[in-house]
C-alpha cells in the first residue's frame, strides 16, 4: 500500500434524504479517502429474480471518483433477498433449532444450489458494473461469514461422505475412533447414520463442527475465485473476519477457520469491537489485530471498528484517536468505521456511526477530521509497518470446539472454556508490552520463535505435539498449561499417561485434576512464601525430572507440583497445572521470558508500547497511554522524532502522555 485507508462503510441505499454529495464533502473534510459499499444490497441490486439495479452503487461509485476517494466492494450474499426464500424456501438453513424463518442476516445454508446459483449471478453482474471503475481498489468477499449452523439434509448427506473418505470407508475404525458403542450409539451401516444434531457424542459433534467450518472455506474460495475472473491485477481480495463474541470481539472464532479461509485472500481482513469509556484498554484491538497479522505474515486491513456504536461504547474525547493509532501499532495499513452515518430504522438503528441520527458535526466526527489530518501528514511513516515478534501463542480450532463438548470447568464457581485460557495468557503478556504473533497446528515457522505459549491444546493429533517436542529439543523455549496434550484429533482422551507424548518434554506427569478450593501457590518463584492463588482449575502434578517452580499450598496438595520447568534436549519446556491469579501469572511468565533471553520491558500496562519497521527502514515506536492519567515515559531508550508533534527526543529523555493520548517516535538512523 502507498498509504493508509481512512474511511467508513456507506450506504446511499439507507438515506432517508438525499445526502451523497454533502457526505462526500464531510468525509473529504474529514480525510477520509475510502469508502466499503454494496455488500448488504442484494434486495436493492436485485428487486426480483433476475431484474437488476446498480443505480446505487454506480451513483455512489460516480461519485466518489470525481473525489479521489477509493471505493471497497463487497459481494452482497450475507443476506438473502425475499423474492428467493419465498420460491425456495429451503436456502434458509435447517440448524439444531429446525427450519430458518426469513428475517434475520446469515440465515442461508452457504451449500444450498440455489442460493449459489443466485449468488454466483449477482456477483457476477456486480463485478461487470465495478471491477473496472478507477475508485475500485479491492474485494470483500461476504461478510463475517460463518456456517449458520447448517445442518440440514444436504450438509449431513455431505458429512457422512466426508467421514467415509477419512476413515477409508471403515465403520468399525470410526466406531472405535469416536467411541460409539457407548449408549447404543454404535452405527452398522452408513444407511443408517442418525441426524448428527441430536448426538451426545463429542468425538461426533465435533468432527461435524470441524466439517462445516471446511463449508466456510469451500464457499469464500469459491467466491473469490469468481471475483478473480474480474479483478485488475492492482485490486485485492479480502474477508472481513470477525472473533468469539461477547457483547464485542473477544477470542478465536469458532465457527470459521481463519488460517484456511486466508489463503484464498489476498490480503487478511478484520472487523474488531470493543469496550470503550472506563473499559477501554486496547486489548482486544491488538489481540484481533496480532491474530489477523499472523495469517499471511503481513500488513491487513481493519475494515470495520465502531465510532460511537452501542450507547455505552460512545468514546470519551481522544479515545477514538488512541484506538485508530492503535490499530496501526499491530500491523493494519487501514481504519474503517461501520459505519459513515447512523440508521433511521430497522434493527441496528442504535449502532451509532461516525454521524448521528441529525447528520450533524460532533465530537467524534470532530475527532476524525484530527485523525485524518494526522495521517494525511505522517501516513507516509505508519504504512506497511512490518513486526519481528520473539514470541508466539498456538491456536487451535479444533482445542477450542473439543473444549466446548468438554468444557475445562463448568456450573458452580463459573465455566471456562478455552478461549478464556487464550485470553488469559495473551492479555498478561499485552500488559507487560510482550508483543506476539500467532502460530495455528499448520503454521511452518515455529522455529522462528523464542518462545510458544500453548494454551489448553486438549485435543490434537500426534504430527503436531511431535512439532511441538522438536521445537523444544532443538532449542526452543515451550510452554503449556492444563489441557494440553489430552486427547487426540479425534477427541478421543488417550490410554497413557498425560501429557501424552509430552511427558518427557515436560518432565511430569498427573493421574488427578479438581476445582481448587482455597489453594495457594508457593515455592520458588515466590521465594519460598504463599503469594499466590489457584483459581478455576488444577492438575496435580507429579515431576518427573522437572524442576518444581511453584506448589499447590493445601493440607491435601501440597505433595503436588502447580508449576513447573524441564530441560529438554537444547530447550527448555515449562508447564502450568493450573489456572492463578494476574500477578502470579506474571511472576511465572517471567521466568519463561527470561529463559527465552526475551527482555521484558519496564513500562507497562496501562502505558502499552508497540513498535515495528516502516518504508524507510526505521524503528517506529507506539507509546499508547490506556488511562485517564498521565503516564510517564523515562529512560526511552531509542531516541528520534516524535511524529505528531515533530519534536526530536533524545535517548533517556522523560516526558509525558496525557490521558488517553499517545506519542509515536521514529527512531533515529
Amino acid at each position: 500500500m502507498r498509504e493508509l485507508l481512512f474511511g467508513a462503510a456507506y450506504y446511499d441505499e439507507y438515506m432517508p434524504c438525499e445526502r451523497l454529495e454533502k457526505d462526500v464533502a464531510m468525509m473529504k473534510k474529514a480525510g477520509m479517502n475510502t469508502v466499503r459499499i454494496a455488500e448488504s444490497t442484494w434486495s436493492t441490486c436485485e428487486p426480483q429474480e433476475g431484474v437488476f439495479d446498480f443505480s446505487h452503487v454506480e451513483r455512489v461509485m460516480d461519485a466518489m471518483e470525481k473525489e479521489g476517494v477509493h471505493v471497497i466492494i463487497g459481494t452482497p450474499t450475507y443476506a438473502v433477498p425475499t423474492w428467493m426464500v419465498k420460491s425456495y424456501p429451503d436456502v434458509l438453513a435447517t440448524t439444531v433449532k429446525g427450519q430458518g424463518i426469513y428475517g434475520a442476516r446469515q440465515i442461508m445454508d452457504i451449500t444450498h444450489p440455489v442460493y449459489l446459483y443466485y449468488a454466483e449471478r449477482v456477483i457476477r453482474e456486480l463485478m461487470k458494473h465495478a471491477a473496472h471503475r478507477k475508485c475500485v481498489i479491492g474485494f470483500q468477499i461476504d461478510n463475517e461469514t460463518k456456517y449458520y449452523g447448517t445442518a440440514g439434509k444436504n450438509v449431513q448427506e455431505k458429512f457422512v461422505k466426508y467421514l467415509r473418505k477419512k476413515f477409508d470407508n471403515d465403520l468399525d475404525a470410526m466406531n472405535r475412533e469416536f467411541g460409539l458403542d457407548y449408549w447404543s450409539n454404535r452405527i452398522n451401516a452408513w444407511e443408517d447414520f442418525p441426524d448428527v444434531r441430536g448426538t451426545i457424542n463429542g468425538s461426533l459433534g465435533a468432527e461435524f463442527e470441524k466439517f462445516q467450518r471446511t463449508l466456510v472455506d469451500d464457499f469464500l474460495a469459491w467466491q473469490a475465485d469468481i471475483v478473480k475472473e474480474y479483478r485488475r491485477e492492482d485490486q485485492f481480495i479480502t474477508q472481513n473476519f470477525d472473533f468469539e463474541w461477547r457483547g464485542y470481539s473477544y477470542g478465536v472464532q469458532p465457527d470459521v477457520n481463519h488460517y484456511h479461509v486466508a489463503r484464498s485472500l489476498t490480503i487478511a481482513g478484520v472487523d474488531i469491537y470493543h469496550p470503550t469509556q472506563d473499559d477501554l484498554t486496547g486489548t482486544e484491538i491488538a489481540f484481533g489485530g496480532d491474530m489477523t497479522r499472523s495469517l499471511k505474515n503481513g500488513n491487513y486491513l481493519l475494515l470495520e471498528t465502531e465510532a460511537q456504536g452501542f450507547p455505552e461504547w460512545t468514546p470519551y474525547p481522544g479515545q477514538l484517536r488512541l484506538q485508530a493509532y492503535s490499530h496501526l501499532a499491530s500491523g493494519s495499513n487501514s481504519v474503517m468505521y461501520w459505519h459513515w452515518h447512523s440508521l433511521h430504522n430497522s434493527f441496528e438503528t442504535y449502532w451509532k456511526g461516525v454521524l448521528s441520527h441529525d447528520f450533524a458535526e460532533n465530537e467524534v466526527y470532530r475527532e476524525a477530521c484530527v485523525i485524518g489530518a494526522e495521517f494525511r501528514k505522517i501516513g507516509g511513516h505508519l504504512v506497511n509497518l512490518k513486526k519481528k515478534n520473539h514470541a508466539a501463542i498456538l491456536v487451535s480450532n479444533e482445542a477450542l470446539t473439543a473444549l466446548k463438548w468438554f468444557p475445562i470447568r463448568q456450573g458452580k464457581g463459573g465455566s471456562i472454556v478455552y478461549n478464556d485460557v487464550v485470553r488469559w495468557i495473551y492479555d498478561a503478556l499485552y500488559r507487560m508490552n510482550i508483543e506476539c504473533d500467532f502460530l495455528w497446528p499448520e503454521s511452518e515457522n515455529f522455529n522462528q520463535y523464542r518462545v510458544i505459549f500453548v494454551p489448553a491444546l486438549y485435543a490434537a493429533p500426534e504430527g503436531l505435539l511431535e512439532k511441538l517436542e522438536n521445537y523444544t529439543k532443538n532449542g526452543g523455549t515451550l510452554f503449556a498449561t492444563f489441557k494440553t496434550a489430552f486427547a487426540d484429533e479425534n477427541v478421543k482422551v488417550h490410554d497413557q499417561q498425560q501429557p501424552y507424548l509430552l511427558r518427557s518434554c515436560f518432565g511430569v506427569t498427573y493421574h488427578q485434576f479438581t476445582y481448587p478450593q482455597n489453594v495457594g501457590l508457593s515455592g520458588k518463584l515466590f521465594d519460598g512464601q504463599s503469594r499466590g492463588k489457584a483459581e478455576g482449575f488444577m492438575e496435580l502434578l507429579i515431576p518427573e525430572g522437572a524442576q518444581v517452580l511453584s506448589s499447590y499450598e493445601h493440607e491435601s496438595w501440597k505433595a503436588y507440583a502447580a508449576v513447573t520447568k524441564n530441560h529438554y534436549g537444547d530447550g527448555t519446556a515449562f508447564y502450568t497445572g493450573c489456572m492463578m491469579d494476574e500477578m502470579s501469572l506474571k511472576t511465572v511468565l517471567m521466568e519463561v521470558l527470561r529463559e527465552a533471553k526475551i527482555a521484558v520491558p519496564k513500562c507497562h500496562y496501562p502505558l502499552i508500547v508497540r513498535k515495528g519497521r516502516n518504508d524507510y527502514g526505521k524503528i517506529i515506536w507506539y507509546y499508547l497511554n490506556y488511562s485517564s492519567a498521565e503516564q510517564t515515559v523515562s529512560g526511552c531508550e531509542p531516541g528520534g522524532t516524535e511524529l505528531l508533534t515533530g519534536c526530536h527526543i533524545k535517548p533517556g529523555t522523560e516526558w509525558k502522555i496525557p490521558a488517553w493520548d499517545l506519542r509515536i517516535v521514529e527512531e533515529s538512523e
